[in-house]
């Protein structure tokens, strides 16, 4: 086992940047609050209609159901070798972890730290993980065909977007495709391509220095994707629709969100949706703040009838996916830090009566030995 790795499981503290949830969060509100500022109108609030309003109810049960379906998919990933309960606290804690960090980070290293800590090997950690992100870019490679079919009789990129943005959704699809084939074929069919492509990678200059910890992970890349190979075709059936009806759930949201507010175009509504969604993977910021309250609005806003709506919509959205992750995130961290300090104490203590236990006994011995004599 690497120092890095050992370094993963240590304490979700090593892994949480406070730098990086303080900005996420002040990025999130100034633009949440730009947009309900740029929007407002007095007399805007006479057009909420109450009999709407149920949608975002409808809202909250979608995100725990996309919370519910991913919990079930690492679950089965682990044959059940995980709780309910700890497979909603690792769920949440990678949500958490996503929300507050880059996208090139993402949650994947806390989601390894809480399965280690709901007794989970390391190795079978990051294959869980590894086989998680798999799944998606599975996902992608679906989906994202019909994105592109679809955009020639609707308008799914948004005229707002001009040419520079079309061509960068252009490079979204596409990263997303050339990814999604190669991790496909390397891990399913040919894991040693994989492995030689990524080492001529680390042959550059800048990634040169870390050539030595990326060979040791492409072994165990190798070793995983020779276990996934063996597995049957209804286990990846079955794991891919887990990891299907949560991306459905997540990109689904936005349109609830919308049409909380107001009648719209559902289908133009929801492929929007999903190819915003789509785009929020590439935001550099933290949690993507800041930028994706701007994708939701250029993409969704223009089907506003009355611009009010874009900001609370706005804010409603970031509510349920963000503030409230964030929330429990922090709660379930809380947890398992408690544990290991509970857990800790325990130890040492142990430990203390058992250096006791030795000493005692020549104590005993010598004491009955003087009464003796």
């Amino acid at each position: 086992m690497s120092k890095q790795k050992k370094h993963i499981v240590q304490s979700p503290r090593d892994l949480i940047s406070n730098k990086y949830l303080f900005l996420s969060i002040s990025l999130s509100v100034v633009a949440t609050g730009i947009v309900l500022y740029l929007t407002y109108t007095p007399e805007g609030f006479e057009h909420v209609r109450l009999k709407r309003m149920p949608g975002l109810v409808i809202a909250s049960v979608v995100m725990f159901l996309k919370i519910w379906f991913t919990a079930a998919k690492i679950r089965y990933l682990a044959e059940k070798r995980i709780s309910w309960a700890g497979s909603f606290r690792i769920v949440l804690s990678w949500d958490f972890a996503s929300a507050i960090t880059p996208s090139t980070i993402g949650g994947a290293p806390l989601g390894i730290y809480a399965m280690t800590r709901e007794h989970i090997p390391l190795g079978q950690a990051s294959a869980i993980t590894f086989y998680t992100i798999l799944l998606d870019q599975i996902f992608y490679l679906m989906v994202i065909p019909i994105l592109i079919i679809a955009g020639l009789y609707l308008e799914i990129i948004p005229e707002a977007f001009g040419v520079f943005g079309k061509s960068a959704m252009a490079f979204v699809y596409l990263s997303l495709l050339g990814y999604g084939f190669v991790l496909a074929y390397g891990v399913l069919i040919n894991p040693f391509y994989l492995k030689r492509m990524v080492q001529a990678l680390f042959r550059l200059p800048v990634l040169r220095k870390h050539a030595d910890t990326i060979e040791r992970e492409l072994d165990n890349l190798v070793g995983t994707s020779e276990t996934l190979r063996r597995k049957p075709f209804s286990f990846l059936a079955k794991a891919y629709g887990l990891a299907a009806l949560a991306w459905m759930a997540r990109a689904s949201l936005p349109a609830i969100v919308v049409l909380s507010f107001l009648p719209a175009d559902e289908v133009l509504l929801f492929f929007r949706s999903f190819a915003m969604s789509l785009a929020t993977l590439f935001m550099p910021t933290p949690g993507g703040s800041g930028g994706v309250e701007a994708l939701f609005v250029i993409f969704l806003g223009p089907l506003f009838d009355r611009e009010i709506f874009i900001g609370i919509a706005t804010f409603m959205w970031r509510f349920i996916t963000f503030y409230t992750i964030i929330g429990i995130g922090i709660m379930v961290l809380s947890w398992y830090l408690n544990n290991s300090v509970v857990k800790s104490f325990r130890d040492s203590t142990e430990k203390s009566d058992e250096s006791k236990t030795p000493d005692a006994a020549p104590h005993n011995s010598s004491q009955k030995q003087g009464e003796e004599f």
